[in-house]
């Protein structure tokens, strides 16, 4: 890779063409609803944190698959459009570019059903053969959309070579492998993932906090962090003598939601930002801040197309 290529910060994640419904409530059994607007968009969660954090000013690579169709293509010249480095987004013609089907109703609520395709073809090889792109990074953001196995390569070699890990456990599933645990310096998950992880409900910042206490009892090293939507976040961090520091209860900006949908892919995508351009922040200060870059999303329909620019955001989150 050539120097003006280097990432600071490197998304090992998924993408998703989002076919968006919008409706007056989420249909029930058997229900079929009249929309009042269709949009067909970029998505995914990986895309979506990285299109976040290179809004914000990072220098942000992407390490994914896409099909080798018109979806694939033009998903391929969007994320160039955002100059995001794309030297190791492949295509596929083994499968379709993953699809999202979404439905956001009036109150910006969403449901989501995917259907990953393309994002299945990522291999443990694909990781390898990237490895030039993590040599200089500062920062890793992974999710679960694409195959575990490929994501634990990542996170291993994240490891090795000292790159900070960010593992959003999305979508949650059940019985999680150890590894994913002891590899992410942040493992964060909102209120249903992390319900799905250890089995209890998490509705609540009291639950949340016992939610990051099971989690660190799963193994994980540093930082348990869930977010909980409008109700903001909570983080729960270790101390160097094996006890844990007091929980950071983060308290979101009251806001109108318009659509929830990415948001909190914004608000990742924005943490790795200030992880790796403002590491002389307190964490709690990037989650807040990260807070507030995801309120400004919510504001506005769509996924990406929602997400703020860095001049469109108060002057005093980077200072």
């Amino acid at each position: 890779m050539t120097l003006h290529q280097q990432a600071d910060i490197v998304v090992l994640g998924s993408f998703m063409t989002d076919v968006v419904s919008y409706v007056s409530h989420l249909p029930r059994v058997g229900e079929t609803l009249c929309g009042s607007k269709l949009a067909i968009c970029c998505g995914g969660k990986g895309a979506n944190q990285a299109v976040s954090a290179t809004r914000l000013g990072a220098n942000t690579a992407i390490i994914g698959k896409l099909g080798n169709d018109s979806f694939g293509k033009s998903y391929l010249d969007a994320l160039k459009k955002e100059q995001i480095i794309t030297d190791f987004v492949g295509l596929t013609s083994e499968a379709l570019t993953g699809l999202a089907q979404i439905i956001v109703e009036d109150s910006g609520q969403n449901s989501i059903v995917i259907v990953p395709g393309a994002n299945n073809y990522l291999t443990t090889q694909d990781v390898n053969n990237s490895k030039a792109t993590f040599v200089k990074a500062k920062v890793m953001l992974s999710v679960l959309e694409i195959p575990r196995e490929t994501v634990l390569t990542g996170l291993k070699l994240a490891n090795e070579l000292g790159v900070f890990t960010i593992l959003n456990a999305a979508p949650a599933v059940e019985n999680l492998e150890k590894d994913f645990y002891e590899l992410a310096d942040i493992f964060c998950v909102n209120e249903t993932e992390a319900e799905m992880l250890i089995g209890q409900p998490v509705t609540n910042h009291d639950e949340a906090l016992s939610a990051a206490h099971c989690l660190m009892g799963k193994g994980c090293k540093k930082h348990v962090l869930v977010t909980l939507g409008k109700h903001g976040a909570l983080l729960l961090s270790r101390n160097d003598k094996d006890g844990f520091l007091d929980p950071v209860s983060v308290t979101a900006p009251e806001v109108k939601a318009i659509d929830t949908t990415g948001a909190g892919d914004c608000f990742l995508g924005a943490l790795a930002y200030f992880l790796a351009y403002h590491p002389d922040f307190p964490l709690s200060k990037a989650v807040v801040n990260s807070c507030r870059v995801a309120s400004k999303s919510v504001q506005k329909a769509g996924t990406q197309t929602s997400f703020p620019y860095k001049q469109e955001l108060e002057c005093d989150l980077f200072v």
